[in-house]
């Protein structure tokens, strides 16, 4: 069966009784049909002091390598060995689910339901996001075109709308009689979202609104968001997107589904919020950061956990063989499957040294198995893997069933003590803080910046910015700025093409290489193979 049919097979709970099963009463949610609801009375009181498990990964193949799937499998395997716990994962975005990666809910008998909801509108908070961006766009074209009194400089404006489709036309435009140059991003890599993301309640959500940098004036001032008395209307438009969503799994594991900024463009973490919420109503949290350790995972480590107070206490790295094979091509025509899982799997070991060595965390590499996946190349890897262990996973093919090992392992780490610490001081230069991750956690040489990296730099030094923490948009396919280079390259150059202040959010986005805040749609886009009958029914959504 396909995962929506999958899906479809399952009666969900009440969504009523897997809030009760978090301690949450009738009254807490705000309904979204029977089986959706939001938590409007958020727990402030640390009722438990909760295990958090991050989920990341190797670098991966274009179609994902199963960090969601992996992420469910966990929770509901800790569920049946009698634990209270919680997923706390992100929302989807149109723009993969109608491109080539898919959805966000899991896959197999390891998935969030309603799967298509989720996939799709969902509870609006995307549409909200946007919707306050933009607001924040058009207050500012409207004070100048009003007249222009607090003096924008047209030359030095910051913010872009979005919209939540691949549409690679809308990256660059011209609008205004006098063509001023500006564009759209995605609206998960909008600040909008990052600060949705961040905030703790609607005082912080509208304080951080209100810090949003959007220009300089024409002596060089900054202008916030709070100079065009925007903020306030911003915050209305997400009073209720600040509400994180309650989901089950099949299995009836409650799970938080809140924001969802790209990891290879934003920070790639769900919300503050909803991370919270589980750590106070569960024993163990489950939650996951987009694409690889180089990604999503330094993210979360470097930003997020400042801003968490809380560090993970296990964290389970994702590996498949077809991503190991792919990390281990040459062009020797000789190569044997063999030789290609030798070779990948010094990506994989780079990870979790980064993890283990610079982070100083706890962790297990745990494969995501396939049908395909052939025993005598599990046992090479292995063997070549040693003496790090690799535990085995089947949570697509048998759910829960099939990631009970690896739940056990586990319980067993987050007891262990650990030693972390941060890839960079956040009393270090901007530099300073992009060559620690190219080198620490990419394992590059250096960082180079581009003409406008540098002139951005000056401005971003000039407000004294420099402080922030480092939100590095790169390709989520390669350890470098290169999504064709593979493996576990050393003393490579990382380019730095422009740098953009989120002062609202809290950090300064690196742009490297070609990465685009905007991406476009495949030649044949996931929307090609969807249906829907006249009784709504949808075919083709995964």
């Amino acid at each position: 069966m396909t995962d929506i049919e999958i899906a479809k097979s399952v009666k969900p709970q009440p969504i009523e009784k897997v809030a009760r099963s978090l301690g949450l009463k009738t009254n807490d949610l705000l309904f979204y049909g029977e089986n959706v609801a939001k938590i409007k009375n958020v727990p402030t009181k640390k009722i438990r002091n909760g295990k958090l498990v991050l989920v990341t990964a190797m670098n991966s193949t274009k179609a994902g390598i199963g960090k969601t799937t992996l992420s469910i499998g966990i929770a509901d395997a800790l569920k049946m060995l009698g634990e209270k716990v919680c997923l706390a994962l992100r929302e989807p975005s149109l723009g993969p689910v109608f491109g080539v990666k898919g959805g966000a809910t899991g896959g197999g008998y390891s998935q969030v339901i309603p799967m298509e909801d989720i996939n799709l509108h969902f509870t609006g908070d995307f549409h909200a996001i946007a919707a306050a961006n933009n607001l924040l766009c058009a207050y500012v074209d409207n004070h100048i075109f009003q007249g222009n009194e607090l003096c924008v400089d047209e030359h030095n404006i910051f913010i872009k709308r979005c919209l939540d489709i691949n549409e690679r036309e809308l990256r660059s435009i011209k609008i205004n009689g006098q063509g001023r140059e500006t564009g759209f991003v995605i609206t998960a890599a909008s600040e909008v979202m990052a600060i949705l993301s961040v905030s703790k309640d609607i005082e912080d959500l509208k304080n951080r609104l209100g810090n949003i940098l959007v220009a300089l004036d024409k002596n060089g001032k900054p202008l916030f968001a709070r100079d065009f008395k925007v903020h306030e209307a911003m915050a209305i438009l997400l009073k209720d997107a600040i509400k994180p969503n309650l989901v089950q799994t099949l299995k009836g594991t409650p799970a938080l589904i809140h924001c969802g900024p790209f990891a290879n463009i934003a920070h790639g973490c769900n919300s503050i919020i909803a991370t919270e919420t589980a750590l106070r109503l569960a024993d163990y949290t489950i939650t996951e950061a987009g694409f690889g350790v180089d990604l999503g995972a330094e993210k979360f480590l470097d930003y997020k956990c400042r801003l968490l107070n809380k560090v993970p206490d296990a964290v389970v790295l994702v590996v498949t063989l077809k991503a190991i094979k792919l990390h281990g091509e040459t062009e020797n025509p000789k190569q044997t499957e063999e030789d290609k899982i030798v070779a990948g799997s010094q990506n994989v070991m780079h990870h979790y040294k980064v993890l283990t060595e610079q982070f100083g965390l706890n962790a297990i590499i745990a494969l995501n198995k396939h049908a395909s996946d052939k025993d005598n190349e599990i046992n090479l890897l292995k063997q070549v893997l040693k003496p790090v262990e690799i535990v085995e996973c089947e949570a697509w093919l048998k759910g829960g069933e099939g990631a009970i090992d690896l739940a056990s392992k586990i319980r067993q780490i987050t007891d262990q003590k650990y030693h972390f610490k941060f890839v960079y001081d956040l009393n270090s230069t901007v530099e300073e803080k992009v060559n620690n991750i190219v080198k620490k956690v990419y394992g590059g040489k250096c960082a180079s910046f581009s003409l406008k990296a540098k002139e951005k730099l000056a401005i971003i030094n000039k407000l004294g910015l420099s402080g922030l923490p480092i939100i590095i948009a790169k390709t989520q396919f390669s350890l470098t700025d290169n999504k064709n280079i593979v493996g576990a390259p050393k003393g490579f150059e990382i380019e730095v093409t422009d740098i953009e202040p989120h002062t609202g959010a809290g950090y300064i986005t690196v742009i490297c290489g070609n990465m685009m805040l905007l991406p476009g749609l495949n030649k044949t886009p996931a929307g090609n193979n969807m249906h829907i009958d006249k009784e709504g029914k949808i075919e083709g959504l995964f």
